[in-house]
């Protein structure tokens, strides 16, 4: 498995799940986005960058690594364009990062949830591949084909949603509802909550300007 990069966001954090991400041996890198911190915080893990605007994090536990540690903080005023994930994200990117999960980037705010599905667009366009991942789901956008298999899915349910336009001639093969040649559009749940009917599954779609898929990977 590859070595990756874990961004921490102010978001739901299962705390048995996180931690177990977070101290993979895989995990190389480690930013903290805002609230975010406060988690790595009470753990007494030391994050590599801490970024964010800091409205939501106690400014005693900024205060405490200003001065206690060498975490190179990075402070943006409350009044700006992108979110603190975002921040983390291009930092990220910035930093020659190509694989990135973002725990924290869930949660009961449904507009910051899909404001950081968008986002993930920001690495696809880099040639990065970044994740949205909790305790249920595990989300990606893609912009060519995949082949999934059972032994390493997420869970046993996805589901798969065009970012923007109508995707063409879109195909599942393997899966318990097939698809040939399908316009995926925007507009209707035909590909909600799809199942494995063997080993693996193929989704196929031409890869050109434009075509962009959110899969999801879900468990109850």
């Amino acid at each position: 498995m590859d070595k990756y990069t874990v961004i921490v966001s102010g978001g739901a954090l299962d705390e048995d799940f996180a931690l177990r991400i977070l101290n993979d041996e895989h995990v190389e890198f480690i930013i903290a986005a805002d609230s975010g911190l406060l988690f790595l915080h009470k753990h007494q893990i030391e994050p590599n960058y801490i970024v964010g605007d800091f409205d939501s994090a106690p400014s005693e536990v900024v205060s405490y690594y200003r001065e206690q540690t060498n975490v190179p903080i990075r402070q943006y005023n409350p009044i700006k364009d992108f979110s603190d994930t975002e921040i983390a994200l291009r930092l990220c990117l910035s930093l020659g990062r190509k694989r990135i999960v973002i725990l924290g980037g869930t949660g009961s705010r449904i507009d910051h949830v899909w404001s950081n599905v968008q986002t993930l667009k920001i690495a696809l366009d880099a040639g990065a591949e970044a994740f949205l991942l909790d305790s249920h789901n595990r989300i990606r956008l893609l912009n060519r084909g995949i082949t999934l298999k059972w032994d390493t899915a997420f869970g046993p349910y996805f589901s798969v949603f065009p970012l923007g336009a109508t995707v063409e001639y879109f195909s599942i093969k393997g899966a318990k509802y097939p698809l040939t040649d399908h316009a995926l559009t925007p507009y209707d749940s035909l590909c909600v909550s799809n199942e494995f009917a063997g080993e693996q599954v193929e989704i196929t779609f031409p890869e050109m300007l434009g075509n962009v898929v959110v899969l999801m990977e879900t468990r109850d």
